[in-house]
């Protein structure tokens, strides 16, 4: 659906050119938007393969073990149904440390590991469980302690400070997660006492 939106966006969007006579500013647009583009993914490759390479760093140091086994006890709390040994809890635990400093790209795949090994648990039915319900929402809205996409964007763009983005990502982010989890409790009782 997204696509055909997209599709009928650009088909306006240049029918509405040739008829108004802004073809020329339409054709430039189009290829600064694409220079820029590659611009920016190359910036921002650079940034992510450096944090990449940190967590590698941390993981390899077993500081990502350390901070997993620290919040084990909270996401064991947040995921009952899921036993200790489960490597969906090991993929949730990683999936959050990715997310905590702000290696969404990183942690997509091992969020979407994570859903299959929860799907497993749920008995590979259609529906969804009520850990996977709590994953995704805690996965959309994760706490980052560094957001290190915004800030390679920030950087690409000549900011004059681009961590000043540190504080208010962490306040939003932090009161985002709690919100999440409170209405996926709130949501989970209601349904329980109801059936």
């Amino acid at each position: 659906m997204v696509n055909i939106i997209w599709v009928l966006l650009t088909v306006i969007g240049i029918v509405f050119a040739m008829f108004n006579g802004t073809m020329s500013e339409v054709n430039e647009a189009v290829f600064n938007g694409a220079k820029e583009a590659v611009t920016l993914c190359i910036g921002l490759i650079s940034i992510l393969v450096f944090w990449l390479g940190m967590m590698r760093i941390a993981e390899d140091a077993g500081l990502l073990k350390k901070l997993a086994s620290l919040f084990r006890p909270i996401v064991k709390r947040l995921f009952p149904e899921v036993p200790n040994d489960h490597p969906a809890m090991g993929y949730i635990l990683s999936n959050m440390m990715a997310n905590l400093f702000g290696l969404g790209n990183a942690a997509t795949p091992l969020g979407i590991k994570a859903m299959e090994e929860l799907k497993n648990l749920n008995g590979g039915k259609d529906y969804a469980s009520r850990s996977m319900i709590t994953f995704l929402a805690i996965n959309t809205s994760s706490i980052t302690l560094i957001p290190t996409t915004v800030i390679a964007i920030r950087m690409n763009y000549d900011s004059a400070n681009p961590t000043d983005i540190v504080g208010p990502t962490l306040i939003a982010t932090f009161c985002s997660a709690l919100g999440a989890i409170l209405i996926d409790r709130y949501f989970y009782y209601r349904r329980t006492r109801k059936g």
